[in-house]
């Protein structure tokens, strides 16, 4: 694998996501929006209780905790779903499967540009705005390395995720249903809209095993340094649960798709 052609993929998807600037800032306008409806219902939630602290977290850690997660949603959202639909019904991806790289090496990095500058443009703005309204509520140490590499790790395993409903494409063309309940899925159990911390203790069990978990919970876990996320004790499991998901998911996903790929039909062929 020539690391040259990944850097151009790179470079490439940078200049595309800088070319359409605008749709940046219409996504940070929305969410804008969506975290002040947030910041309402959590506060309501939190006057309505009676107590400060629920479930162990505070209004300002649940505040926290959601505004990051929002923002580390831009980051590793990716249209690979989407994409795929579009390209199968166009006939475009008999092109892309020409390439002289493997369609999911090269469908992966050809996202990478976009993540770079929606990390710099939309989680690293955020992340400063949190630690000076909250006074440095988030601690600032290796936790910060930690997270970046957990990050990584999350990004991996939702492509996988992303990749598996993709190539269910290949069957049906569209897959526009399957999408909005995979989003919607994979949002909830992720902690991404609701911190697993609030789910009731059985279904939290449950969560526990799933993949989602290690997209959004564990990122933020680590960066926020929650449930000994600062010990060697309390990484470990965390990684650990990321890699394995890892490996399972991408050996799954990398099957289904040298299965499926065999019985690709386009328009028109």
């Amino acid at each position: 694998m020539n690391p040259r052609k990944l850097l151009a993929l790179t470079r490439a998807g940078i200049m595309e996501s800088l070319h359409y600037r605008l749709g940046t800032f219409v996504t940070l306008f929305a969410n804008l929006i969506y975290l002040v409806l947030v910041y309402y219902l959590w506060k309501a939630i939190y006057a309505s209780s009676g107590v400060d602290v629920v479930n162990g977290m505070t209004f300002t850690d649940t505040m926290i905790y959601l505004i990051l997660a929002t923002s580390l949603f831009n980051f590793l959202e990716m249209f690979v779903v989407w994409d795929m639909s579009r390209s199968i019904q166009s006939g475009k991806i008999i092109l892309d499967l020409l390439k002289p790289l493997k369609f999911r090496t090269y469908t992966f990095w050809s996202y990478s540009g976009s993540h770079v500058v929606s990390f710099i443009m939309t989680f690293i703005p955020t992340f400063i705005i949190v630690m000076i309204i909250t006074k440095g509520a988030i601690p600032m140490g290796l936790n910060l390395v930690y997270f970046l590499i957990s990050t990584l790790f999350a990004l991996i395993v939702n492509f996988n995720i992303e990749m598996i409903v993709a190539t269910i494409c290949l069957y049906t063309e569209s897959t526009w249903g399957i999408n909005i309940v995979k989003e919607t899925i994979v949002l909830l159990l992720s902690g991404a809209s609701i911190p697993l911390a609030f789910f009731p203790e059985k279904l939290r069990a449950v969560v526990d095993f799933m993949p989602f978990r290690a997209v959004y919970d564990i990122p933020l876990t680590i960066l926020l340094e929650k449930n000994g996320a600062d010990t060697l004790q309390g990484l470990l499991p965390m990684f650990g649960f990321q890699l394995i998901w890892i490996v399972i998911l991408t050996a799954a996903g990398s099957l289904f798709w040298n299965c499926s790929v065999k019985k690709i039909t386009v328009n028109g062929g």
